[in-house]
């Protein structure tokens, strides 16, 4: 059986490559098969992630769409460091979406990711 997603009238989805989006009346559909699939709340877009935890959620993103996830590595990696360098505290989030990544889990590493941008906003709320 096939994963089964409803959207709102005008709501759009990101299967595979692709954007779809819903006409003017609820719809569902049943998706079988191994595409990535991604809500409209779900996605982020470069002009949204405007912090750094944001911005490491748009690149999980990236691997989790993408039929090549490694070419989005470096960049991950890189904004990791800088980002537990500026706030030591977030290392346990990274160790959960890192561990999600190498084992090939990437929408498990989005969910850890979105934990991460929660995390976020309670550091920055206390600054």
């Amino acid at each position: 059986m096939g994963l089964k997603v409803e959207l709102k009238p005008g709501e759009r989805i990101i299967l595979g490559e692709s954007v779809v989006t819903n006409g003017d009346q609820r719809t569902r559909l049943v998706i079988e098969g191994e595409a990535p699939i991604l809500r409209e709340k779900d996605i982020m877009t470069p002009e949204t992630a405007d912090t750094p935890c944001k911005r490491v959620y748009l690149i999980v993103q990236l691997m989790y769409l993408s039929r090549d996830p490694s070419q989005h590595h470096d960049t991950y990696f890189r904004l990791v460091k800088e980002i537990i360098a500026a706030a030591p505290s977030t290392s346990g989030y990274f160790d959960r979406i890192n561990n999600q990544i190498l084992t090939g889990n990437n929408y498990k590493a989005l969910k850890e990711a979105q934990s991460l941008i929660e995390y976020e906003k309670d550091l920055l709320a206390n600054a």
